[in-house]
């Protein structure tokens, strides 16, 4: 008889000591950020999550004591915790509820609820004052756990009142202390493997969070700012407290108010350098403000801290068990805390300085990227990815850049690369058709292949248009007419069907929205006519010279070097009236918006008009001018 009662107690003692040998085998395991320190990190979890499993198998291979339940209830956060950690929410909610169930057993009165909501308030009413009510109470943190990182936010505040009580029952548990400080010295205590009180912390800064990411989200602004200026002064790892500002700022520039939103981002970067977020909704404002100077600036911080070595995330408190991001995985808040990759960020770095007269800077940054996409370091593509340009129109980009540079060698080679990659892959006729609605899908997919096509003869035409842009820069004016006919010559093999019509050359007037591969198209046209017109006109190949000039503003009609050049060989022809109602109406033109890609606009170097000259002539003109504006034009110009 007294070796049956002194049994429970042999095996109450063995079982402590194999949790408490688990936890510190856990804690002494130290291991780097690196990639083979993760691996390293992630087999130990597993294994102590094995062996506190196989342990709990041990302890529930008997009926429930009540000397035992305490025990039995430590090792579940453990194991439970353990599983967690490891992603695996299902297994750990499942156990949960089967130890609490079984726990429960010893007051007599069980929950039977199975909504988790009102399970955990019964258990909670069930256990009251009794000695296994911090354990239970622990067990609803790992619940809590679960609900977090499984996004279910409309739990968590069905349930905040109970959640926020957790603290005050926390704080004042005189076991908590000896149990977490303990540190294996006594052998009767089980020992946890994370203090539920910093768990608490954790939970409680990472709902904030979520919470505030989904309320953003859903356009509740003013509750959003609330919370997260609530939750910025709680303990947490400084990862968390900067993402709180950077939520917070996020919250503020949808209120439009874009200043506190850059106090906020400054104080998430100097709350973590690491938060790059911070930085890109910086820069994202600086551009909203119109604020070119600061923009750039921020661009180029951010690509230098991308290119940095990856830094794992920090370890919270002391411990890497449970990470941030492991309960931080709702959508909202990963959109909102997405970064684009190293390289889009180079690219839009280059693509700004350029289009703001920086350019020595902007060509140094195209070369960059072409050099860090073909060499094999990838480094940031692995970020969230913003999709880059093509290849091909990353080369035209870097070449108009480089034209604008003065550096026309070096942007035909770049050209010749991409027209030795295309040339032989085009067709001999391309029809673009109109897609058809009702087979949206089928529609999708036929616009994909024949996409490609399309890009490529556009992409060799517009590598052969800068080609003429760099002649006519060298005053190569033959050289320049052979290259600008090519352009044409490749564009014209392009006709557009609408549905239930016969194939055609395509017009303006067919242009839909700017940036479709035909509005690129009738840019091209527009353009190649207008510098096969300008170089024809330096050979004093008048009559040559305005056909083209003409066919390109019926192209493209908003071609201001054309419309001044027609007007100037109007004028050389004698045409002077028509010539200054030419300049007249090319300057009414509306100024082009600078998105287009660098090698659709118009080049800046060659042959240039000065519009005080023509102004000048046109006043010469006078009354001669007037008179003719009175009667019906003979000649009028076609566009």
């Amino acid at each position: 008889m007294s070796n049956k009662m002194h049994q429970p107690l042999y095996l109450s003692s063995k079982w402590i000591q194999e949790n408490n040998d688990l936890v510190n085998k856990w804690k002494q395991h130290k291991g780097g950020g690196d990639a083979v320190n993760r691996d390293q990190n992630q087999a130990h979890l597993r294994w102590c999550s094995s062996e506190f499993h196989k342990l709990l198998r041990k302890i529930q291979g008997i009926p429930p004591l009540v000397h035992h339940t305490q025990l039995e209830l430590t090792v579940v956060y453990n194991a439970c915790l353990c599983s967690a950690a490891l992603s695996q929410f299902s297994e750990a909610e499942l156990l949960l509820i089967q130890a609490t169930v079984r726990g429960l057993q010893m007051t007599g009165d069980g929950p039977v609820a199975s909504d988790p909501p009102l399970f955990w308030r019964t258990a909670l009413r069930s256990v009251g004052n009794t000695d296994l009510n911090s354990s239970v109470l622990y067990l609803l943190c790992l619940q809590w756990v679960i609900w977090l990182a499984t996004c279910q936010l409309k739990t968590i505040l069905e349930f905040q009142d109970e959640l926020l009580s957790l603290f005050e029952t926390l704080s004042v548990g005189v076991m908590d202390e000896r149990r977490c400080e303990a540190g294996g010295k006594s052998s009767d205590i089980p020992l946890l493997v994370m203090d539920p009180r910093q768990l608490f912390e954790l939970l409680r800064i990472c709902s904030f969070i979520a919470q505030g990411a989904e309320r953003l989200s859903e356009g509740q602004s003013s509750e959003a700012l609330s919370g997260l200026q609530t939750a910025s002064s709680l303990p947490a790892p400084r990862t968390l407290v900067a993402y709180t500002h950077l939520l917070s700022g996020s919250c503020l520039g949808h209120m439009s108010r874009p200043q506190m939103a850059l106090q906020c981002y400054r104080k998430a970067l100097e709350t973590d350098s690491r938060c790059v977020c911070a930085l890109y909704q910086s820069m994202l404002v600086y551009r909203q403000l119109g604020n070119t100077k600061a923009e750039i600036q921020a661009l180029r911080l951010l690509h230098s801290t991308l290119m940095l070595p990856s830094v794992t995330e920090p370890a919270v408190a002391g411990t890497h068990l449970l990470s941030p991001s492991l309960l931080l995985r709702g959508q909202s808040l990963k959109s909102l805390l997405s970064v684009p990759s190293a390289l889009f960020v180079l690219h839009s770095l280059a693509q700004k300085c350029v289009l703001h007269g920086r350019l020595s800077e902007g060509v140094e940054y195209y070369l960059d990227l072409l050099a860090a996409l073909h060499s094999e370091d990838k480094h940031g593509l692995h970020a969230e990815v913003s999709p880059l340009p093509r290849l091909p129109e990353l080369y035209l980009e870097a070449g108009a850049a480089l034209l604008m540079a003065r550096r026309p060698a070096d942007c035909m080679a770049l050209c010749d690369e991409v027209i030795s990659t295309t040339l032989e892959l085009l067709p001999e006729t391309l029809v673009v058709e109109e897609p058809e609605e009702k087979c949206e899908a089928e529609a999708r997919a036929v616009d994909a292949k024949g996409e490609d096509r399309v890009g490529m003869l556009l992409w060799t035409g517009a590598a052969y248009l800068l080609q003429g842009h760099c002649h006519t820069h060298l005053k190569e004016w033959k050289q320049a007419v052979t290259h600008y006919t090519r352009c044409v010559n490749l564009l014209v093999k392009v006709r557009f069907k609408k549905t239930g019509c016969q194939p055609q050359i395509p017009s303006a007037d067919m242009v839909g929205r700017q940036g479709t591969d035909l509005c690129v198209l009738q840019r091209l046209k527009g353009l190649s006519l207008a510098g096969r017109g300008i170089s024809f006109s330096q050979t004093d190949q008048l009559r040559e010279a305005l056909r083209d000039l003409q066919l390109s503003l019926q192209a493209f009609p908003g071609c201001v070097g054309a419309g001044l050049w027609c007007g100037e060989v109007l004028w050389r022809l004698g045409r002077r009236w028509e010539a200054a109602a030419c300049w007249e109406k090319t300057w009414s033109f509306t100024k082009q918006c600078s998105v287009e890609s660098l090698y659709l606009q118009e080049p800046q170097s060659g042959p240039l008009l000065d519009s005080a000259e023509l102004h000048h002539r046109i006043q010469e003109l006078g009354p001669t001018l007037s008179a003719q504006r009175g009667t019906k034009e003979e000649y009028p110009i076609t566009y």
